[in-house]
């Protein structure tokens, strides 16, 4: 499995990093808009949308989300702001639910509950990467480094859990993550971190609040994948799909992604940095 997945991602990483550097705001937010649509296909079944006619019609409306909310950013740049702080609010109540599972069930009101999770957890995450990169004071680049962030963490987490891991995080979600993964993951990013923003010539202040904001952003990225197991356990599913050998579906890459990507954005804007 391991080498399965290395490969694919010899496969997939050259092609991202192409993808977020060359294409231009819109084309990438249109790329972007359809890696959503196959996350909103793979939703679908966390749903029990079955058929085929079901799950297009819930990524047909994903994509009118996006496109609503894109005009509705150009008419009104607070719309931007909204969406995200809305994001944000979903993730910090989706804490209880891992809390609280598996009595959570009730608490999503069943297939409602799961397709409305989805619109929001998709569109969210659309509205702040294509942000990010659109954005003239950050750019592609701190695409780039929100991506190398979360797979920085994810690896880590991966590495240390199997080799030091024995304190269940979060065992009624997802047995095989522990404790010592999440501190793997914050050692690797701190560092990381750390060298990106002398890279970017941070004031020592900057520095500072620029790990912090890191740090905090793997805390939820650490969240979003959570909330992706709590779901798939919930439809009784091992894998979003099988798109990607060796990675399941698309939203087994990216659950971190939706979460980690807002919360991101959000911290950049209010600390201001760079500063």
């Amino acid at each position: 499995m391991l080498r399965q997945r290395l490969l694919t991602a010899l496969v997939l990483v050259p092609l991202v990093l192409w993808a977020t550097l060359a294409l231009p705001g819109a084309w990438f937010g249109l790329l972007l808009a359809l890696l959503v649509a196959l996350g909103a296909w793979e939703w679908g079944g966390f749903a029990q949308l079955d058929r085929r006619v079901p799950r297009l019609a819930y990524a047909a409306v994903v994509l009118v989300g996006i496109g609503l909310v894109a005009v509705g950013m150009q008419a009104a740049p607070p719309v931007r702001e909204a969406v995200l702080v809305l994001g944000l609010l979903w993730w910090l109540l989706s804490l209880q639910w891992i809390a609280r599972f598996p009595s959570v069930n009730r608490l999503l009101i069943g297939r409602s509950g799961r397709l409305v999770s989805g619109v929001i957890i998709l569109v969210v995450a659309w509205v702040a990467v294509f942000s990010l990169h659109a954005s003239p004071l950050y750019g592609p680049h701190f695409v780039i480094f929100l991506l190398a962030l979360v797979w920085a963490a994810d690896s880590a987490a991966y590495f240390a859990g199997r080799r030091w891991g024995s304190r269940r995080l979060a065992p009624a979600v997802s047995p095989g993550k522990t404790w010592e993964g999440v501190w793997g993951a914050v050692v690797a990013t701190a560092l990381l971190a750390g060298l990106a923003a002398i890279w970017y010539g941070l004031p020592a202040a900057g520095v500072f609040g620029f790990v912090l904001l890191c740090e905090v952003t793997v805390a939820f990225s650490i969240v979003g994948d959570l909330v992706e197991s709590l779901f798939k356990r919930m439809a009784g599913v091992k894998d979003s799909g099988g798109l990607l050998p060796g990675h399941g579906g698309v939203l087994d890459r990216v659950d971190s992604l939706t979460a980690a990507a807002p919360v991101f954005l959000l911290g950049l804007w209010l600390m201001r940095i760079p500063a």
